[in-house]
């Protein structure tokens, strides 16, 4: 193996450890707040029955609706029927709404699916950290995400589309062409690993003022006979 080549492989290792540890903290943040929310369940409930007791509706209404709201920041925005999808997506999509980012989404994973779960969170949080990035560039009235997943035969259907400023990407030695940093290329490097290692498909599209994103992974693992 060339200098080069373990190079790349060193430096793909660190970036999906880096990529591991990002997810694992924003996911940690989630169920910490879910654990705060249990934790307070007592209280919640001893103060609403005072508030019943003294007759005090309007009151204990007004507490409904403030434990109701803050229970919708704790409660997973989506439900693919895979809890770690789940997290990851609930993560990102936190982060979108805090960049004002609307993120429309049709998930749906009802198999358990053929490869590491790992492996789908890798491409589900590039994917969305690229699409968010992208959005950014546009004023907050134009930006917007879709991310549309779902069961297409034997195989595992994504596509994330997000608009981006500009007119469309050009392509440079078969990619697109990028301004971030080193970082963002070792991130399209390792989707493109992961869905080669398996065996999937891979198409990015650009448009004029949109990027798309498609993948197709097996649910059945190939043989490496």
């Amino acid at each position: 193996m060339s200098f080069l080549s373990r190079y790349i492989d060193r430096r793909l290792s660190e970036y999906q450890r880096e990529l591991v540890d990002t997810h694992y903290k924003e996911v940690d943040t989630m169920y910490r707040k879910m654990r705060g929310w249990r934790h307070d369940y007592r209280n919640h409930i001893g103060t609403m029955k005072v508030l019943a007791r003294s007759g005090n509706m309007e009151e204990l209404l007004r507490y409904l609706d403030m434990l109701e709201s803050d229970l919708d920041t704790v409660d997973m925005p989506v439900k693919t029927g895979n809890p770690m999808a789940d997290a990851i997506l609930g993560s990102k999509l936190a982060l979108a709404a805090e960049k004002h980012i609307p993120v429309k989404t049709s998930v749906r994973i009802p198999v358990k699916l053929g490869f590491p779960e790992l492996d789908l969170c890798i491409i589900l949080g590039n994917l969305l950290d690229n699409a968010i990035e992208a959005n950014m560039s546009l004023p907050e009235e134009e930006r917007m995400i879709r991310v549309y997943m779902d069961i297409k035969e034997t195989r595992l259907y994504l596509s994330v589309t997000n608009l981006c400023a500009g007119k469309k990407l050009v392509r440079k030695d078969g990619r697109f062409a990028t301004k971030k940093g080193e970082g963002h290329g070792f991130g399209l490097v390792r989707i493109d690993t992961i869905i080669e290692r398996h065996g999937g498909y891979l198409s990015r599209n650009s448009e004029d003022g949109a990027f798309t994103t498609e993948i197709l992974l097996p649910l059945e693992q190939r043989s490496l006979c």
